[in-house]
């Protein structure tokens, strides 16, 4: 049997990749999808609602059929997919698109500064002159307020899978350390009616987070812990989650929010660490790796992590019976008992 054909069409791929991703941000930002919310339309309706230029609409609306973003018909009329009508329709509950945003807003440009990045080892964002990056970020209620829906874009579809895969019957309160909008207690609390407890963040989140509480009821169980978890002390509860939180931080500063977790918790309580969790060979999970190279451009000195290694960091603060469990894409969590 002769062996196939080596060419370059998986590295062009690759290499033009920006292309697609930004044609698919700029869709999000313009919300297309949130324009097709109602059904089918053809180009130049579509063209006109979104306030797009004649010129390449069509082209932009194509691209997005042929990325698998949208469909087109035979009467040439363009609708959302099953998967961007359910999560990028601005109306509709289960809407990651402030993730997206994000991305659009501020790391697409800063992740043009990658290779300066990878030769000093410094952030490319905000920090970049000197300043702070999260200070710049909560100083801006604007900037603070897509930033958390940002969170809660990326923490959904998570959110969701770990409501049914830990046993929440066993246990009575939960707190989200730097829970943002507050996304993971909703979740947690509609799924489990036994539930209480809220989340922990700095003080400028709380109208955010209390809004996005009362929208879905559950003001009297869910309530918000003000602090600063590099500064105080954490909240008591029986579980604390930890969510893209760790992968900020250097090393000896995940250790000592490890510890702290471990102080906050009750003999029996638990503790759940979730983000792009690398696979211990550091070879499958590319999602885990690029983030540990976003956490680069981003922070000073924070990455990303196999499950093994934050395992014996939970060890280290004296927590038992770790163990990793998948949750949504490249995501998994990695739970310690104390």
């Amino acid at each position: 049997m002769q062996n196939a054909p080596v060419t370059p069409a998986r590295i062009m791929q690759l290499g033009m990749g920006f292309m697609a991703s930004k044609t698919f941000l700029s869709a999000v930002e313009l919300g297309v999808f949130t324009a097709l919310a109602d059904g089918p339309l053809e180009a130049e309706e579509l063209r006109r609602r979104l306030g797009l230029h004649a010129r390449s609409a069509r082209d932009f609306f194509d691209a997005l059929v042929a990325l698998g973003m949208l469909e087109r018909d035979a009467a040439g009329r363009y609708a959302n997919t099953a998967e961007t009508g359910l999560y990028l329709d601005r109306g509709k509950p289960g809407y990651v698109g402030g993730l997206l945003e994000m991305l659009n807003a501020r790391l697409y440009g800063f992740w043009g500064a990658l290779t300066e990045s990878l030769r000093t080892g410094e952030p490319q964002n905000e920090s970049k002159g000197g300043g702070d990056t999260f200070a710049a970020l909560y100083a801006d209620p604007a900037r603070l307020e897509s930033f958390l829906a940002g969170m809660t874009g990326a923490s959904l579809a998570n959110a969701a899978i770990m409501a049914h895969a830990f046993p929440w019957q066993d246990y009575r309160t939960v707190i989200d350390i730097g829970a943002a909008q507050g996304c993971l207690p909703v979740q947690l609390a509609l799924a489990h009616p036994h539930l209480s407890g809220g989340g922990f963040d700095l003080p400028a989140v709380r109208s955010v987070f209390e809004r996005y509480v009362r929208d879905h009821g559950l003001a009297d169980r869910l309530r918000f812990f003000p602090g600063d978890f590099m500064r105080d002390e954490l909240p008591r509860a029986d579980v604390l989650v930890m969510g893209h939180i760790l992968h900020d931080w250097d090393l000896p500063t995940k250790k000592a929010l490890l510890a702290k977790a471990h102080r906050a918790l009750p003999g029996g309580g638990a503790l759940i660490v979730y983000d792009m969790i690398i696979d211990d060979d550091r070879r499958t999970n590319a999602a885990g790796l690029l983030m540990s190279l976003n956490m680069l451009i981003e922070t000073k000195g924070g990455f990303d992590y196999t499950g093994a290694e934050c395992m014996g960091w939970m060890r280290e603060a004296g927590f038992r019976d770790t163990r990793v469990a998948p949750l949504a894409g490249p995501h998994s969590m990695v739970i310690g008992m104390k």
